[in-house]
C-alpha cells in the first residue's frame, strides 16, 4: 500500500522522497489522495503533474472546518480557473470566511480572482514603479541590496500576477539599471562584529551593569511581558473564531459571533480563573502574564474571575493574595468576577443540556467512574423526564451526597468517557450560603462562565488541551456563544516544590514559616525575599510562550532579577561580620561624609552619604594576616583601597583575642592620589546602623525534590536544614535608614537585598534575594 501511494504521489510531481515524506504523515496522505481522486474524475484520467503543486497545498493546508469544500477547490485546480497559490491562499480564505451551506460562486471567484489576467505590460509599470521607488538605494548598494523588498512590493501591486514572472521582471529590471555583476559585486561581504563597549575604570567588576537594551524600555522602566513577547504570540482576530484548528461551526456560527462581536465591540477578552483555595506560584506568574498582557497588548480587558466552585476548599486570605498579587505583577482586573455569580444561569443551562438529551443522572460512585474506557452508565439512556425530576431533587437536597450526578454525554479526548456536571456537596458556600447543595464542575463551569463573559481568547496551560473538544461540545450542544481555547506550556522549577498540599506539609512540618516564606517559589514568598514584579514578568517572557512543559533552573530567574535589581536598586555598603579599624592618623582636614553614588555606573541617577570616620569597619574576610599572591585585599604586606573615600589604608598592628583572632587593626591612610593603586578597594562602615541579615539558599538538595527515582525518602527528607542562615548583628551604612518594607538595595560586593516585612522603626531586618554574579577570578 505504501509503494502504491509513493507511485501515486510521484505521479502528480513529487520527488520520490517528498512522496516518501508525506506518506509518514497518515492525514496528509488521506487529504492528498482524495484530492488526487476528484482531480482524476474531473480530469477524466488525464496528466496531473501541471497542477500538482496545487493539489498538494489542498492536501497541507485545507483547514478542518473547510474540507468538505475540498472537491470544488480541486475542480477549480483541475480547471485551471485557479492557477497560482495566491488564488488558492484566497479562495481557501474565503471559503472559511463564508462557512455557509450554499456558495455565492460569483463573490467566490471574484475574492478568488477567477478569470482575472495580468498582462506582461502591467507587471513591467508595477515593477518600474517600485524599482523606481529605490533606485537611489539600488545604485548606491547595487546587487547587494535586499531584493526581497521589491519583489513583495510588486507583488503587493498585482495580487493575481504569476510570481515567477513578477521576479523575472525584477531581475531584468535590475540588470537593465546596474549592468552585469562585477567582480566587487561577487564579493561576499563580511560580517561586522559589533564593536565591544569601551570599559570605564570601577573600584568593584559588580558594577558594570548587564546590557539593558532587551529589557528596557526607552522611558527606563522595564518592558512588559507582551513588549518582549510581541510577535511571538500569533492568536485568532476577534470575531474570527471560526478559522481556529478544530473550532467548531454549526449552522448558528455565524450570526452568533455577530452578536459577540456587537458586545464585545471586536475587543479582545481575556481571564485569569484561579481557585481561591491556594496562594499563587511562579506558574501562575505566566498564566497572570499572558493573560493580563495578551489584553492589555491589544487594547482589550482581562477579568480575574474566581472559580469558587469547590466550597470545602475555599477561604477568604486566598481570595485576597489572589488579587494582591496580580496587583502587584503591574495588572489591573477589567473585572473581578466569581463563577458563584453565575449559579443560576449555569443551573439553568444544565436542565437545557438534559432536555436536549446531552445529560443524564447517574448512580455510580466516584470509583466506579474513575479512570479511562470504562463501560457506559446503566443510566445512560434513562428518559428526560425522569432526569430532569432528578436533577431538581438534588437541587432540593432530597438525595444523599455521592448517591447522584449530573453527567455529560461527551467523551474526553484524553479518552474520559462522559464527564460530571454537578455533582451534591452539603457544604455552604462563601458567597451563596445555603442556597445550593449542589455544585457544578470545572468541565461543566469553565467553558460556560468564558461564553458569559464573552471571553475571546480563553487560554489555559497544556493540561487542558484534553477538554478542549468537550469545551467546544458543551457551548454548542447548548447553542450558545462558543470562546477559542488557546493551550501553552505549563512553567515549572527545579528545586522546589509548588503543591499547596506539599507547601502545607513543610509549615506543620516546621521547615519554612508560612506561605510567604523567602525560600519558597510562592508569590508572596518571591514578593518578600525582594523579587521585583517587572523581573518576574521579564523571566515569564524570556521562558516565552511554547506548548512544551518547561521546567527550567531557578538560576534564569536569578539572573532576570539580577538584570532588573543592577539598575533599579541603589548601593549600600554592610558588613556582616564586622572588623574595627582605627585610622591612626586620620587628617583634620578629611571629609565627614563621603558622596557614594547610587548607580556607579551611572551617576546621572544621583548620590548618597555616608560618615566617614576615624573608626571604621570592614568584612573580617577582606583581612588576613600575610598574603599570598593569589590574595589582593588588605593584609599587613599588602595595602587596600577603601570604596568611594579617596583612601588607601596600611596596617600597622595587629590587635587579637585571647584565641588570636584579630579584632582590631590599627592602620594608616593616605590619599589615593599619592600612592600606588591598590591591588583591590573594599567597602566599610561608620557609624552604621545593626541590622538583621537572613541569607537564604535552595531549600531541597536535589532537582526533583518529587520524584521518588531521585528522592526515594519523599520530598521532606530532601529539605536543606541549613538554607537559612540569621546574621543577627550586621552593620548597614546609614543610607538604608527609613527604608520601607521591600524596599531594595545593592549591598557592595555582598548581594541585593530588601527590607523584610518583620522590621521594625528601631532594627531593620534583610533579605538577601539574590548573590551578585560570581567573578573566580576575586580574592
Amino acid at each position: 500500500m505504501a509503494s502504491e501511494l509513493v507511485d501515486l504521489f510521484v505521479g502528480i510531481g513529487l520527488t520520490e522522497q517528498k512522496a516518501k515524506e508525506t506518506i509518514k504523515n497518515d492525514q496528509v496522505s488521506k487529504n492528498l489522495k482524495g484530492a488526487i481522486d476528484t482531480a482524476s474524475t474531473v480530469s477524466n484520467g488525464k496528466d496531473l503533474k501541471e497542477v500538482g503543486k496545487l493539489l498538494y497545498h489542498i492536501a497541507t493546508k485545507l483547514k478542518a472546518q473547510i474540507k468538505n469544500r475540498q472537491p470544488l477547490l480541486v475542480e477549480y485546480v483541475v480547471k485551471k480557473k485557479i492557477s497560482s497559490e495566491n488564488q488558492l491562499n484566497a479562495a481557501m480564505e474565503y471559503l472559511l470566511s463564508n462557512p455557509v451551506d450554499k456558495i455565492d460562486i460569483t463573490e467566490f471567484e471574484k475574492a478568488s480572482g477567477v478569470g482575472v489576467v495580468v498582462s506582461p505590460e502591467e507587471i513591467e509599470t508595477a515593477v518600474e514603479e517600485v524599482i523606481g521607488k529605490y533606485k537611489n538605494d539600488l545604485i548606491e548598494s547595487r546587487y547587494k541590496f535586499n531584493t526581497g523588498k521589491l519583489l513583495g512590493e510588486a507583488k503587493g501591486k498585482l495580487k493575481w500576477a504569476d510570481g515567477k514572472a513578477v521576479k523575472n521582471e525584477v531581475d531584468m529590471q535590475i540588470l537593465d539599471l546596474l549592468g552585469p555583476k562585477t567582480d566587487a559585486d561577487l564579493e561576499k561581504t563580511p560580517k561586522q562584529k559589533a564593536p565591544k563597549p569601551a570599559k570605564t575604570v570601577q573600584d568593584s567588576k559588580t558594577d558594570v551593569p548587564a546590557s539593558t537594551e532587551d529589557f528596557m524600555g526607552a522611558d527606563g522602566h522595564v518592558k512588559s511581558f507582551m513588549d518582549l513577547m510581541g510577535d511571538a504570540v500569533k492568536f485568532h482576530k476577534t470575531g474570527e473564531n471560526y478559522k481556529t484548528d478544530g473550532y467548531v461551526i454549526t449552522p448558528n456560527t455565524m450570526d452568533i459571533l455577530k452578536e459577540h462581536l456587537k458586545k464585545t465591540g471586536g475587543k479582545v477578552y481575556t481571564r485569569f480563573p484561579p481557585e481561591p483555595n491556594g496562594i499563587l506560584h511562579i506558574g501562575h506568574a505566566k498564566a497572570i502574564n499572558f493573560n493580563f498582557g495578551y489584553a492589555k497588548w491589544t487594547g482589550g480587558n482581562c477579568y480575574l474571575r474566581y472559580d469558587d466552585t469547590n466550597p470545602e476548599k475555599e477561604e477568604e486570605r486566598f481570595f485576597t493574595g489572589i488579587k494582591d498579587m496580580v496587583e502587584w505583577l503591574g495588572y489591573k482586573p477589567f473585572k473581578v468576577t466569581h463563577a458563584s455569580d453565575n449559579f443560576d444561569q449555569l443551573y439553568e443551562y444544565a436542565v437545557e443540556l438534559i432536555r436536549r438529551g446531552h445529560a443524564y443522572i447517574c448512580h455510580q460512585t466516584a470509583e466506579e467512574v474513575k479512570g479511562h474506557n470504562n463501560p457506559d452508565s446503566p443510566w445512560r439512556n434513562r428518559p428526560i423526564e425522569e432526569s430532569l425530576k432528578l436533577f431538581e431533587d438534588m437541587r432540593k437536597g432530597k438525595i444523599d451526597e455521592g448517591k447522584a450526578t449530573l453527567r455529560m454525554k461527551t467523551i474526553l479526548e484524553e479518552g474520559k468517557k462522559d464527564p460530571v456536571a454537578y455533582r451534591i456537596k452539603f457544604t455552604p458556600h462563601h458567597r451563596t450560603g445555603d442556597k445550593w447543595c449542589i455544585y457544578p464542575t470545572y468541565d461543566f463551569t469553565h467553558c460556560l462562565c468564558d461564553s458569559i463573559e464573552n471571553i475571546t481568547h480563553s487560554l489555559c496551560t497544556k493540561e487542558f488541551q484534553s477538554r478542549r473538544s468537550s469545551y467546544y461540545w458543551l457551548c454548542n450542544a447548548l447553542d450558545i456563544y462558543c470562546p477559542v481555547q488557546w493551550e501553552y506550556g505549563r512553567l515549572n522549577l527545579n528545586y522546589a516544590v509548588v503543591s499547596k498540599r506539599k507547601i502545607g506539609k513543610l509549615i506543620t512540618e516546621g521547615f519554612v514559616r508560612d506561605w510567604d516564606d523567602p525560600r519558597l517559589f510562592t508569590l508572596t514568598a518571591l514578593r518578600r525575599r525582594g523579587f521585583p514584579s517587572e523581573a518576574i514578568n521579564l523571566f515569564c517572557a524570556k521562558v516565552g510562550v511554547t506548548m512544551a512543559q518547561t521546567v527550567i533552573d531557578p538560576s534564569l530567574l536569578e539572573s532576570c532579577i539580577r538584570d532588573v535589581l543592577n539598575v533599579t536598586a541603589p548601593r549600600a555598603m554592610a558588613v556582616f561580620d564586622p572588623l574595627k579599624v582605627t585610622i591612626s592618623n586620620f587628617p583634620t582636614n578629611a571629609p565627614s561624609e563621603v558622596n557614594v553614588p547610587n548607580f556607579p555606573a551611572d551617576e546621572k541617577k544621583g548620590f548618597h552619604k555616608v560618615p566617614f570616620r576615624n573608626v571604621i569597619y570592614i568584612e573580617q574576610s577582606d583581612f588576613r594576616e600575610v598574603a599570598d599572591k593569589s590574595y589582593k585585599r588588605l593584609s599587613t604586606n599588602q595595602t587596600a583601597g577603601l570604596r568611594h573615600a579617596g583612601f588607601v589604608i596600611s596596617v600597622d598592628k595587629v590587635i587579637k583575642d585571647k584565641n588570636g583572632k584579630p579584632i582590631e587593626l590599627l592602620v594608616t591612610c593616605t590619599k589615593s592620589t599619592e600612592t600606588e593603586k591598590p591591588k583591590a578597594f573594599i567597602h566599610w562602615v561608620a557609624d552604621a546602623l545593626t541590622c538583621e541579615i537572613r541569607l537564604y539558599e535552595r531549600l531541597f538538595h536535589h532537582k526533583n525534590p518529587e520524584d521518588a527515582n531521585e528522592v526515594p525518602g519523599g520530598f521532606l527528607s530532601d529539605v536543606n536544614t541549613n538554607s537559612l542562615t540569621v546574621i543577627p548583628n550586621a552593620l548597614v551604612d546609614v543610607s538604608v535608614k527609613g527604608a520601607k518594607n521591600f524596599d531594595r538595595f545593592q549591598f557592595e560586593r555582598c548581594g541585593f537585598f530588601s527590607v523584610d516585612p518583620d522590621s521594625t522603626a528601631d532594627r531593620l531586618v534583610f533579605n538577601r534575594t539574590v548573590n551578585l554574579k560570581e567573578d573566580p577570578g576575586k580574592n
